[in-house]
């Protein structure tokens, strides 16, 4: 598979043109611990566990027709004018390459309610077709999920890979809201509850 870069934005200046920073980057400065502390990708791994965030299902149609989808904590409105939604994945799940994302693909952001925390579940797992028994359909190219609180059919106008990660612009066409409480995700569970 092949990842393409999204372009830069037009108001940026190209990078030899950027003002220099004469603070010298102390990089060994950031990777140490404190004696009480646990490497820095593990103490950024429980710090960012300690962030309240909503979660979603992505969904694609792979190559053979048939659905994929994946969990997500990592999606954010990005702009209004376009409608735009922000989606980090995983460059290891399968439905990452299954949906091979680059500029113009297909793709579904299901966002959960309290009462989806089974199908939060199904997403979180490894299962080849998780979408078996679950109520969906086809929405153009995209296989939707009935009767979540919000469902956005987008196509991806940028891919900005980033270490282990591929970041999507995702350009909603169509915006379908229904009704129930967020299903949010804090501290690595799934069973918290606003109020």
């Amino acid at each position: 598979m092949t990842l393409r870069q999204g372009r830069a934005p037009r108001d940026r200046a190209p990078q030899d043109q950027l003002p220099h920073d004469p603070a010298p980057r102390d990089q060994a400065r950031h990777e140490q611990a404190r004696p009480d502390q646990g490497p820095l990708a593990e103490r950024f791994t429980e710090a960012m566990s300690r962030l309240v965030s909503g979660v979603a299902v992505v969904s694609a149609r792979r190559a053979d027709g048939r659905p994929c989808g994946l969990l997500v904590s990592s999606v954010c409105s990005y702009s209004v004018r376009p409608p735009s939604v922000l989606v980090a994945l995983a460059r290891s799940s399968r439905t990452c390459r299954e949906l091979d994302p680059r500029p113009g693909t297909a793709f579904g952001v299901h966002l959960l309610g309290a009462a989806d925390a089974d199908l939060a579940a199904v997403f979180a797992g490894g299962a080849e077709d998780k979408f078996t028994g679950l109520p969906w359909s086809w929405d153009d190219r995209v296989p939707r999920l009935l009767g979540v609180p919000v469902y956005l059919n987008c196509r991806t106008g940028a891919v900005f890979p980033h270490g282990d990660h591929v970041i999507l612009v995702g350009e909603v066409g169509n915006c379908v809201l229904g009704e129930g409480e967020p299903l949010v995700y804090y501290r690595r569970r799934l069973d918290w509850r606003l109020g």
